[in-house]
């Protein structure tokens, strides 16, 4: 299934997208999102709700209306996880790290697939990054590598929105990733019976028409699985929680013309079988302190 989280005159409602462009809503049977996600029976009677409807009596999605799928108590977000290319007869895996670097993202920077991101005042790099997130169905603690993918309720899409230059002033990259609304998630969460398999995905990006990126997650060093896995021995995740999975590098024509992010700029990550999140940014209307 492809769920979402939209608004209505009585607060946000979980529903399931049926037929492409209807949404069935599914608050008679969980109050969120996330409490959808966490049980199997829910699940079941959204499923069979689904197989049942009347498409044509639905309404029709308003892109307007659709907000971020989950609120996460925590999103965990990785660093180098993309394999680069490399010359013909050099070890791919030479350079990979040991272990998943993870930062987090704190709460403030959660948005929503129709919300403008605002560039700050006096930023001078700000910078996309478009990634698949994982979202958290079942409690994680100290799960097993083997038991890691049953603890997912579905995956989306995230775009890691960065300003490169608080990036660079220190060691902890908190400064640089966690400005009001950099974290755009959504549209909607496809569900892990439905969705491809998550080290088999093309991720590409798009930034005012150009294709920016363009790399399988085949290529990454860690899979979700271990990701899940390696986390939850330090902390536990719970039901809505976000781990993103890293972005790939940027095509080569892209970094040798980095630009940062501007006024009026597009950017629309695409995933296969997840679907596109498009992010508009936008100037401060406040001056720069």
């Amino acid at each position: 299934m492809r769920l979402v989280t939209y608004a209505t005159p009585a607060g946000a409602r979980p529903a399931a997208v049926v037929a492409g462009d209807r949404l069935l809503d599914l608050g008679g049977i969980a109050g969120s999102l996330t409490e959808l996600l966490s049980s199997d029976a829910a699940l079941d009677a959204a499923r069979a709700a689904v197989a049942s409807a009347d498409a044509d009596s639905l309404l029709v999605v308003d892109a307007a209306d659709v907000l971020a799928p989950v609120v996460p108590g925590k999103i965990l977000c990785l660093g180098y996880n993309y394999r680069g290319h490399v010359p013909d007869g050099v070890d791919p895996t030479a350079n990979d790290p040991e272990y998943p670097d993870v930062f987090v993202k704190t709460s403030n920077t959660l948005a929503g697939p129709n919300d403008a991101v605002v560039i700050p005042p006096g930023a001078t790099d700000v910078d996309y990054e478009g990634e698949v997130a994982v979202v958290i169905g079942r409690r994680a603690q100290r799960v097993s590598l083997e038991d890691a993918l049953d603890h997912v309720g579905g995956y989306t899409i995230l775009n890691d929105v960065s300003d490169r230059a608080w990036q660079r002033r220190q060691s902890q990259w908190a400064l640089g990733k966690c400005s009001d609304g950099f974290a755009p998630l959504g549209p909607w969460v496809v569900t892990p019976d439905e969705a491809p398999d998550p080290q088999d995905l093309l991720v590409e990006v798009v930034r005012d028409g150009v294709v920016t990126v363009s790399q399988s997650t085949s290529t990454t060093i860690f899979s979700v699985a271990y990701v899940i896995h390696h986390i939850s021995q330090v902390l536990t995740l719970e039901p809505g929680d976000i781990v993103s999975t890293g972005t790939p590098q940027k095509l080569p024509a892209a970094q040798d013309a980095h630009r940062p992010l501007a006024d009026g700029d597009e950017v629309t990550v695409r995933i296969a079988g997840l679907g596109e999140l498009t992010t508009r940014f936008v100037a401060s209307q406040e001056s720069a302190a």
